[in-house]
């Protein structure tokens, strides 16, 4: 790590904050297929280390990701220390090491409340950090964040398509579905397609607000999309992550076609989920459902939405009557005995 320099000494002499080393991949744009290539292209060091954790974390590989990056927790260097914070945080989740992550988590939110003093990147950089860790968790976001507007135009370009993402769940979070939506399209629009990675996260989260408006032709869509984009570089961890939101849209569209990737994201969702609710649950008191299958999760979710039954069993392509078995399961197993009483177990 010899090529890393101090910030405190680079902020001392007025050098402007580097963004080579913060969450590199992310922000570089390459063909579909062609991961390897633009690492190596990288130079070694922090930038190529650093995008190394990003594949294996977004190629649900998370033990290879935490051994990549946690080297990089105590760097100097504070665009790989944050990367590496953020990526960290998020491995420690389906290795069930919640406390490690929230730890984590903790580091970056106090990274964030000093970063505004050194340099208005740096403090941009941090803000991107601890926003996407807070909005994928669901998490209250750090109340020292600056607003959106003056977020934007201080991060690169693949950065400033996922911190859009990142803009467009908040939105879904809250409700706003259709304005959510219109982020993601016009993301999309404007060249966002270059950058795989926040492209694929841009698209799923497209799907949830689809699926919450009941488009499922358009949700449909961009599912495809995205998976079309993330086969040839094995990018599934997004899939996984996203699986509670997604509305039966794998078990619908990609269990059928792609059983055996299908199998591998339903493991990354059992996996990241449980980690997830141990940060989850304690940190905003909400008692989102920890011992459903997948199936069952997700036809709650629909129930929950105001879905009918019929409408469930054809978006799933299974019978009625096992749609309503699931949704006896799950309320069994929730000790509740009606559809609106499941909401305050599902995510929102």
């Amino acid at each position: 790590m010899s090529d890393m320099t101090s910030h405190d000494d680079a902020t001392a002499k007025g050098t402007p904050f580097a963004t080579k080393t913060l969450m590199p991949l992310m922000n570089t744009p390459f063909a579909p297929g062609t991961h390897l290539q633009a690492i190596e292209s990288m130079a070694p060091g922090a930038q190529r280390d650093i995008a190394q954790a990003e594949y294996f974390y977004f190629s649900g590989q998370p033990e290879q990701a935490l051994a990549t990056a946690a080297p990089y927790l105590s760097s100097q260097d504070i665009a790989a220390r944050l990367s590496a914070c953020l990526i960290c945080a998020y491995a420690n989740l389906p290795l069930g090491q919640a406390h490690e992550a929230k730890a984590l988590l903790d580091q970056m939110n106090a990274i964030l409340t000093k970063a505004g003093e050194h340099s208005p990147q740096l403090g941009a950089a941090s803000a991107f950090v601890s926003a996407a860790a807070a909005v994928l968790l669901h998490l209250p976001l750090p109340q020292e964040l600056p607003d959106t507007d003056a977020l934007l135009p201080l991060l690169p370009r693949g950065l400033r398509t996922f911190a859009l993402y990142v803009q467009a769940h908040l939105l879904y979070l809250k409700g706003e579905y259709a304005i959510s939506a219109g982020i993601v399209e016009a993301t999309l629009l404007m060249g966002a397609t270059d950058y795989p990675i926040p492209t694929i996260y841009l698209r799923l989260v497209a799907v949830m607000d689809y699926m919450s408006l009941k488009d499922v032709e358009k949700a449909r869509e961009h599912l495809l999309a995205a998976w079309e984009l993330a086969r040839p570089d094995d990018l599934i961890e997004a899939f996984g992550e996203h699986h509670g939101l997604l509305g039966g849209m794998l078990e619908s569209v990609i269990k059928p076609e792609w059983p055996d990737d299908f199998k591998r994201i339903i493991d990354i969702t059992y996996r990241f989920s449980a980690g997830w609710r141990r940060v989850h649950n304690p940190v905003t008191g909400d008692e989102v459902a920890d011992d459903l299958t997948t199936t069952e999760f997700a036809t709650a979710m629909l129930a929950a939405r105001g879905w009918a039954n019929q409408e469930i069993a054809d978006h799933l392509g299974v019978s009625i009557n096992t749609v309503k078995r699931h949704l006896a399961h799950a309320m069994d197993k929730l000790g509740v005995t009606s559809r609106k009483e499941l909401q305050r177990y599902m995510l929102r």
